[in-house]
């Protein structure tokens, strides 16, 4: 079958189904994962949809927040663990909004004598905490939750005004979480103003970490905001050693880390 009639059939699918996953393609079109993963990347390149782990959705669609923070929840508990490895007192740290970066949070909020400037209205509320065995731990860590406009994906400040706000600050390390990465490109977003604070806030930080689990190694999404060579630090799950694609971004990040 020609590529263009097998595009043809996948959005025909979405449109018929809403949401199509790799294996359903595969049967459909007879053809093997490999060709159905580039064909994605080209629809998606195109604007025609939008990857998510295990299959595609429409480019409009974004799967709710709470369907996101279920996926993964033990990988990105590891690599939340590994990554608090990398900070150290006394820094400041820039984290971006997300379900894995939540977890991060959690992590975070045991550490002391540190200045957490987030986006994120659930990683400043984490780290603020108001009981448990953490709390005089927590009070010593200040948080600064950057201004600008409430996004409608998330509970998270977006916009111009964020970005601004951001350049105020030089961070010792920025940890952030994208929808994928590869080495080619490096980290990317869905969302253009989700990329934009991810790239200010890699802008503004001495160090780069990443934090991604097992499925978004290899993927690229729509908008690129660090490329390979600025990632100082990979954090992934060791179920990730078991892609090919690993191999190729050990090649061009700093240092990885498995969990």
């Amino acid at each position: 079958m020609w590529q263009k009639d097998r595009h043809q059939r996948i959005r025909a699918l979405l449109s018929m189904l809403g949401r199509v996953s790799n294996e359903r393609i595969m049967a459909e079109l007879s053809v093997s994962r490999e060709t159905v993963r580039r064909d994605l990347l080209d629809l998606e390149q195109a604007g025609a949809l939008r990857r998510v782990h295990g299959g595609a959705v429409p480019s409009s669609d974004e799967a709710p927040i709470a369907e996101r923070a279920r996926a993964n929840v033990r990988a990105k508990s590891a690599i939340a663990r590994a990554a608090i490895g990398i900070v150290h007192a006394g820094q400041t740290v820039f984290v971006d909004a997300g379900t894995t970066t939540a977890i991060l949070a959690d992590e975070l909020a045991k550490l002391a004598n540190l200045t957490i400037v987030t986006n994120s209205v659930d990683v400043a509320l984490r780290l603020r905490g108001t009981s448990g065995p953490h709390e005089r731990v927590r009070a010593m860590n200040e948080v600064i939750l950057l201004g600008g406009m409430l996004s409608e994906r998330a509970a998270a400040t977006t916009g111009a005004t964020t970005v601004l706000d951001i350049r105020r600050y030089r961070a010792d390390l920025a940890m952030l979480s994208p929808v994928g990465i590869d080495q080619r490109h490096g980290a990317s977003n869905f969302d253009r103003a989700e990329a934009e604070i991810a790239r200010a806030m890699v802008e503004n930080a001495d160090r780069v970490a990443i934090l991604a689990d097992h499925s978004k190694i290899g993927q690229r999404s729509r908008i690129t905001f660090c490329a390979p060579r600025d990632i100082d630090v990979l954090v992934t799950d060791r179920k990730s050693g078991e892609a090919a694609d690993l191999r190729a971004l050990k090649k061009t990040v700093g240092d990885l880390v498995l969990a």
